[in-house]
């Protein structure tokens, strides 16, 4: 985990420069508390930059951590919280592995970036996490090809802490206005369905990083 490798909570999130842009983001803020769902916009590190009150719900029974809350860094939480699978279900193959993939595109797209600097060396001081991102990650997009990667309109399962919705799926809907992807952001919303039946027992929470089962025997 991340702060158990000697992680440092992340800096605080710049606020855009010009008064437009702050009062555009405060309207937007106003414009996600209206969706029933839960939604968020991140920059490209993951950073929350707002998020509603459906989102904090979904999340409202993780544990501290010094490092990876949901509403401070979305990646983060997902790769290193270690109640992360409590709510977002087949933890590994449905959220951690793909949130893999779009981080090293990113370290490639912004390879002198700080705070991706930052979760880069967290994840190479998990030898378990480190072997996933460097040797498990490329052969599990071969093995499942490049959509899997993808964030929009992927349908992932995730267990609500409210018995009304409770484990059930959720689609991932981008719906980033330009506005919003010129300053760099993205909107994620996380579509919620109707309840479905408990999934097998053998589909089990992660805990902690050392239960990804990614690498293959030989190369872990």
């Amino acid at each position: 985990m991340a702060y158990q490798a000697g992680g440092q909570r992340p800096a605080p999130r710049p606020v855009p420069e010009s008064l437009e842009a702050q009062a555009y983001l405060q309207d937007y803020a106003a414009l996600l508390e209206a969706v029933p769902f839960p939604s968020f916009v991140l920059d490209h590190r993951w950073d929350v930059v707002l998020s509603n009150n459906a989102f904090a719900s979904l999340f409202r029974e993780m544990s501290p951590h010094p490092t990876a809350m949901p509403g401070d860094n979305f990646l983060r939480f997902v790769l290193f919280h270690p109640d992360a699978g409590t709510v977002l279900g087949e933890h590994e193959s449905s959220w951690c592995l793909p949130m893999l993939a779009h981080f090293a595109a990113a370290v490639e797209r912004y390879g002198h970036d700080h705070g991706l600097q930052s979760i880069r060396r967290d994840i190479a001081q998990d030898p378990i996490m480190e072997a996933a991102y460097r040797q498990g990650l490329p052969h599990w997009i071969r093995a499942v090809g490049e959509q899997a990667v993808a964030h929009d309109g992927a349908v992932r399962p995730l267990t609500h802490p409210d018995p009304r919705w409770g484990a059930t799926d959720c689609r991932v809907v981008d719906e980033t206005p330009r506005t919003l992807q010129d300053m760099g952001y993205t909107r994620m919303t996380l579509v919620l369905r109707e309840t479905r039946p408990a999934r097998s027992k053998a589909r089990k929470a992660r805990h902690a990083a050392a239960h990804l089962r990614v690498v293959p025997a030989a190369e872990a």
